[in-house]
């Protein structure tokens, strides 16, 4: 808004290659621009006609290409990685409706009837869940419902490379080539990700995956996985902090779950028994969470997870599980995308220009996510990790409503805490933490400030 870069802004992409100094430095404006008012217009978050102009012809521009961001911001995730043995690439799919769209270049459908796209991410997390950064992103819009009036099997009979559930392969080959080398990937995938390709790539390329199972698959003993589990001993038992649903009037309650898994040789699919270059067989351990003892009239909690991460003991169990818990990192950053960054309010003449949008506001999210999780799971560490010395002053000041400035940057929790309150935060005890809606309305707010703060 004030044609400034961003601290945060020229850290993430200081490797970034346009092959124009000129366009690199619009791009970064325009980053810097739209993290400050994600929710606004390319012509409102400019601040002018002529900065909105600008924008407008860096998106036409045939230098500014999807893959060279992603792969500058790449550059940085696997920097800001740092030591850690284990990361977790957690991918899945977005569905962007952009039924008014009906003159734009390229729009297929996302689903039978509705105009859009279907973006598929993987983001990067920690084993504790602070998102690091994206790892890939494709999208496909359909020409037309192809698989009308064909059966089922049919459907199934075709190659995996002619299906839209390829994109779950070719997603896991392009986040192990860009994921740092030095530390084990796990891949997170939920049930759309259950499928025997995806599990024999990974086998082959020597991959780590934890997938929520759903097909009752045949062992190599033609037994059924599933039953075969449920029907074992159990290894040991753990509570789970179920948090209330206002939607279905249930209160927060702790569950009893009870722990089993078992190691088994999973064959090939028969509809696939003809294809010589697929892997015959894949061992795996599927791992069982259930809640034996409900309360009455509630759905038991039943968590059914297959992994080729060695599995030993329960303690085994439990960590594995941990790390499927942080799938729901991705269920908010789509949330961030749709409903901090109004992804589906973009204005662009056609679907190569919005994916870059998308690109864009992708990054965004995830800074975004990285304040609030960073203040959660490393409370202490200090703000000027992410906010530059104006910004948290100013924070100081806004939050505060005091003209004094702050020495020192204050811990990351309290600067995220001061951030919800622009934002709306109350902070009463049963609030809780702040949530990536006040954060990206006080982010808003306070880089207006920053913005106009030389002014007043």
């Amino acid at each position: 808004m004030n044609g400034e870069v961003k601290g945060w802004v020229s850290d993430e992409f200081k490797t970034l290659d346009l092959n124009s100094e000129r366009l690199e430095r619009r791009f970064s404006i325009a980053m810097s621009d739209l993290s400050d008012q994600p929710d606004a217009s390319i012509w409102l978050a400019s601040g002018s006609r002529s900065n909105a102009k600008a924008v407008y012809r860096m998106l036409a521009n045939e230098n500014f290409e999807k893959d060279s961001i992603l792969a500058a911001h790449r550059d940085t995730v696997v920097e800001r990685s740092g030591g850690h043995q284990v990361l977790l690439a957690v991918q899945d799919t977005m569905s962007v409706n952009y039924g008014n769209h009906t003159k734009t270049k390229g729009i297929g459908y996302c689903c039978e009837k509705t105009l859009g796209l279907n973006v598929h991410s993987c983001i990067l997390l920690t084993p504790d869940g602070i998102p690091l950064g994206l790892l890939a992103q494709s999208s496909v819009t359909r020409e037309e419902n192809n698989s009308r009036g064909q059966s089922r099997e049919d459907k199934r009979a075709r190659p995996i490379e002619e299906k839209e559930s390829f994109r779950w392969l070719e997603t896991m080959r392009t986040a192990a080539a860009n994921a740092p080398e030095r530390a084990t990937l796990v891949h997170i995938a939920d049930r759309e990700g259950d499928i025997y390709e995806l599990i024999a790539l990974a086998q082959q390329m020597e991959e780590k995956f934890v997938i929520r199972a759903v097909h009752d698959r045949i062992d190599a003993d033609k037994n059924h996985v599933m039953q075969t589990l449920r029907d074992s001993m159990p290894v040991g038992k753990t509570t789970l902090a179920v948090p209330a649903n206002h939607k279905n009037n249930t209160a927060e309650r702790e569950a009893l779950l009870t722990i089993q898994y078992q190691y088994f040789n999973i064959n090939k699919p028969k509809i696939r028994k003809n294809d010589p270059g697929m892997e015959p067989s894949v061992g795996l351990t599927l791992i069982r969470l259930a809640e034996e003892s409900p309360p009455e009239g509630t759905e038991p909690i039943e968590w059914l997870l297959m992994t080729n991460l060695t599995v030993s003991s329960a303690y085994d169990a439990l960590r594995i599980a941990g790390y499927y818990r942080q799938r729901w990192k991705i269920e908010r950053f789509h949330f961030v995308l749709k409903s901090g960054c109004k992804i589906e309010k973009i204005q662009q003449r056609s679907v190569d220009r919005i994916e870059l949008m998308i690109l864009m506001y992708s990054i965004i999210a995830i800074h975004i996510m990285q304040l609030t999780f960073l203040s959660r799971n490393a409370p202490e560490t200090p703000c000027d990790l992410i906010f530059s010395e104006i910004e948290w002053k100013t924070l100081h000041r806004a939050a505060n409503r005091t003209k004094l400035d702050r020495e020192r940057p204050p811990p990351m929790a309290e600067a995220v805490r001061l951030v919800a309150k622009l934002g709306g935060f109350v902070g009463a005890k049963s609030d809780g933490m702040p949530g990536l809606k006040v954060t990206w309305i006080g982010l808003s707010k306070l880089y207006t400030l920053v913005a106009y703060r030389e002014y007043m």
